[in-house]
């Protein structure tokens, strides 16, 4: 069963993400995308991406880089077609939760 978490960011606004079912059909639409971990406390945001294709799953590597760490580490998605919207999206988790995988290539 697909789960739904809500993520608040800096500006107040509230995203609805869906975990996603990696070897399903994705479909090739731009998305917002933010690799977490989901506890019984919550859900923190390890990384926050955006794309212009999801099914071109360029959010592979990160996914990979992120389970190094955090074994438990899950893909959620929210659909976005218009690229200026997915960005500011982005920017503003970031600015709110400052994920470990994001700091590290904004230095």
């Amino acid at each position: 069963m697909t789960r739904q978490i809500e993520f608040t960011g800096k500006s107040g606004s509230i995203y609805r993400y869906t975990t996603l079912e990696e070897d399903r059909f994705l479909p090739p639409a731009g998305a917002n995308y933010v690799i977490a971990r989901l506890t019984s406390n919550g859900a923190s945001i390890i990384f926050a991406g955006e794309t212009d294709n999801l099914a071109a799953r360029t959010w592979s590597s990160e996914l990979d880089a992120a389970r190094g760490k955090y074994s438990d580490a899950e893909i959620l998605t929210r659909l976005n077609v218009r690229s200026a919207v997915r960005v500011a999206e982005q920017e503003d988790l970031v600015e709110e939760h400052h994920p470990a995988m994001n700091q590290k290539s904004a230095a």
